[in-house]
């Protein structure tokens, strides 16, 4: 058996380097390590529940790269089913396609070599070759994490997108599957999701064949705003890592300092002084919208667009950095006084 490799929590992970996106770190702490590992460790769900802007999606991302492992991600919504965690029938573009081919003259045959009644047959088995359902089921997150090479074969006999690999990826080293606010969908979709996992199969609508894990088994990160309760027996069979930001004033400030450093080192020698503004800042209208019983609460995703946004208007200035955070935070921070009661 694979040894799980330790995660280092002091050096922060860089997540997204491409032009046109803001950059992201992720700075792990020793909860969420090792409830990664506990989770890869006992072949189970890990289920990492808080409050919006906390960091539940990014911990999957940062745990896909701290691996070297792909990351798969689906976000649930209410419309979201079961199988569509591990595949989806396009029934839409086979219905057109049979319709098109319904308009269209059959294809061309030897009248010399088949008689009518042989040529009508033959025109119908092209058709049900073509109109196959196989030919229209896509692959989704869990295929992908079960067995890369079978849905990579299948994304091409359908012509839909191939999962992205990162840079250092390598689906040889397993997956992470990140299933996004689960939550928010129906209670068969978390069941479902637990009989494919606890089988470590499942058939695809229209082949005989299962799809079934091979090789590593894959880390399965579902992430929940705690909008609907969850099945007790779903919850049971999952590790439960809770994100929450400290209600201490100072450690919050001191968590959220620390993310900045993590997230943007350019900045980190010559700007601490603006991260701990900006970390008082949150933390004194955090605690205006927590007394006036509004949401969203402010938290780390708006501390860190604060900082970025600061930033990139006013590049390599502190003291204007500073001067204009409060006005900055208008638009960043207090979105209770524009959307709240």
């Amino acid at each position: 058996m694979t040894l799980i490799p330790e995660i280092d929590c002091a050096k922060p992970i860089e997540l997204v380097d491409r032009p046109g996106l803001p950059e992201q770190y992720h700075l792990f702490d020793d909860d969420s390590a090792q409830a990664i590992r506990a989770a890869l460790a006992a072949m189970r769900p890990l289920l990492i529940r808080g409050e919006p802007g906390v960091g539940k999606t990014q911990l999957a991302a940062a745990a896909a790269s701290a691996f070297g492992r792909p990351l798969v991600a689906k976000v649930v919504d209410s419309r979201t089913e079961s199988r569509d965690l591990m595949w989806e029938f396009d029934a839409v573009l086979r219905l057109a396609d049979a319709q098109i081919a319904a308009a269209l003259p059959g294809g061309k045959v030897d009248q010399g070599a088949l008689s009518e009644d042989e040529a009508r047959d033959f025109t119908r088995a092209r058709l049900r070759e073509q109109l196959a359902v196989a030919n229209y089921i896509r692959p989704g997150p869990l295929w992908w994490a079960f067995d890369w090479e079978s849905a990579k074969r299948q994304a091409e006999r359908t012509k839909t997108p191939i999962a992205r690999l990162g840079s250092k990826a390598d689906p040889t080293k397993g997956c992470v599957v990140l299933l996004d606010e689960i939550d928010k969908a129906d209670t068969d979709v978390p069941n479902g999701l637990l009989e494919a996992l606890g089988s470590g199969s499942f058939t695809p609508l229209g082949q005989s064949d299962p799809v079934e894990i091979r090789g590593e088994p894959p880390l399965v990160v579902i992430t929940t705003n705690e909008e609907r309760i969850l099945p007790n027996a779903f919850v049971r069979r999952c590790l439960v890592l809770d994100l929450k930001l400290p209600d201490d004033d100072d450690r919050l400030i001191a968590h959220l300092v620390a993310r900045a450093v993590a997230h943007f080192p350019k900045q980190a020698t010559n700007s601490r002084d603006v991260f701990v503004s900006a970390a008082e800042l949150l933390v004194r209208d955090r605690r205006i919208a927590v007394k006036a019983n509004v949401s969203p609460l402010p938290g780390q995703a708006e501390y860190l667009d604060l900082l970025r946004a600061v930033f990139r208007l006013l590049p390599g200035d502190v003291e204007l950095q500073k001067e204009r955070l409060n006005e900055v935070a208008k638009f960043v921070i207090r979105k209770y006084e524009q959307g709240g009661p």
